[in-house]
């Protein structure tokens, strides 16, 4: 018999795929995951009999309803949504609509069932911080949330959502707010994992050695996902009903450092272009994270250096393109 039903949405996504491999090989519990897309699910998912996936839209009430009721999770993971602030510009209903109705059909099924003992961790994102003043530097959950883009508007309704279905019904919810995290299968919608694969193609003469960006000079907070999802697994176990917590590494770094870094990870010689496309409207320039209170509650701390992996990231898409 499994110890525990555990539900991760958006388990074939970045995040979700590492945080299944990381219950699999750590736990003894029975996965169930939703998934949109089956393209790049990691063969230790798709063989695994401990784990089952289940083609559901969150954003379609009656089959959220039925998932819930079918399954009855002891633990949620929830991790499904559009994660692109770009994209979030170009389309901000899209992105408000899917993330909101997604975590509302939810977190109302799970009522509907009187799940009231369901541990349920809700991702945020660091996001909802936005345009930090230097003096707010590093931030804790106290920071005041001045969110700049669609994307982490959606992320702050999801955090209070979470906070209010708490206050109203007694769920037994966390939420984390997030940092930056990277690692291989990353989409290359985001930047570094955008750089590590144009830098593989140059390599092997399928692009010419020019690398085109947006802003280089914000700075943010990098942890590996497989750190990441460790933290997710440690303060759903141990952290407090209601209460919020900051995940990331305490150091920050510009995107151009990081270029440079993967830069030193190869022998080609890249020119850098700046591409007027790649600018967002607003941009924060640093998000630093005070994960002292995660630290506290948990004993967490990133385990991966940030040059392993980015090492990883480019070995990925070296494999692959």
């Amino acid at each position: 018999m499994y110890e525990t039903k555990i539900l991760i949405t958006g388990i074939t996504g970045f995040a979700g795929s590492f945080l299944a491999e990381y219950l699999l090989y750590n736990t003894n519990h029975e996965i169930y995951g939703t998934f949109l897309s089956k393209e790049n699910i990691p063969d230790s998912i798709k063989k695994s009999s401990r784990i089952h996936l289940e083609f559901v839209d969150l954003t379609e009430k009656e089959k959220v309803g039925h998932l819930i009721q079918t399954i009855k999770p002891d633990m949620v993971y929830h991790l499904a949504a559009l994660t692109s602030p770009e994209d979030s510009f170009n389309d901000p209903l899209k992105t408000l609509v899917n993330n909101i109705s997604a975590q509302v059909y939810l977190l109302e099924s799970i009522k509907e069932e009187k799940l009231k003992d369901t541990r349920i961790l809700i991702v945020s994102s660091a996001h909802i911080y936005g345009t930090v003043e230097k003096k707010d530097l590093p931030i804790d959950e106290n920071v005041p949330l001045r969110p700049n883009n669609p994307y982490a508007v959606s992320k702050l309704t999801q955090d209070f959502l979470g906070l209010q279905y708490f206050l109203s019904y007694g769920f037994s919810i966390i939420r984390v707010r997030a940092f930056n995290h990277i690692g291989p299968r990353q989409s290359i919608s985001i930047s570094i994992s955008s750089f590590a694969k144009q830098i593989a193609e140059i390599e092997k003469g399928i692009k010419k050695p020019i690398i085109f960006v947006g802003n280089l000079q914000a700075k943010r907070d990098f942890t590996d996902v497989r750190d990441m999802v460790r933290a997710y697994s440690l303060i759903l176990e141990k952290g407090k009903e209601g209460d919020v917590y900051n995940i990331g590494s305490g150091q920050s770094r510009t995107l151009k450092e990081v270029l440079d870094l993967l830069f030193s990870l190869s022998t080609t010689r890249i020119e850098i272009m700046v591409d007027k496309s790649l600018l967002r409207p607003t941009d924060a320039y640093e998000l630093r994270c005070d994960g002292s209170k995660m630290e506290i509650i948990t004993g967490w701390k990133p385990e991966i250096s940030f040059k392993k992996t980015l090492q990883d990231i480019l070995d990925y898409w070296r494999n692959i393109v």
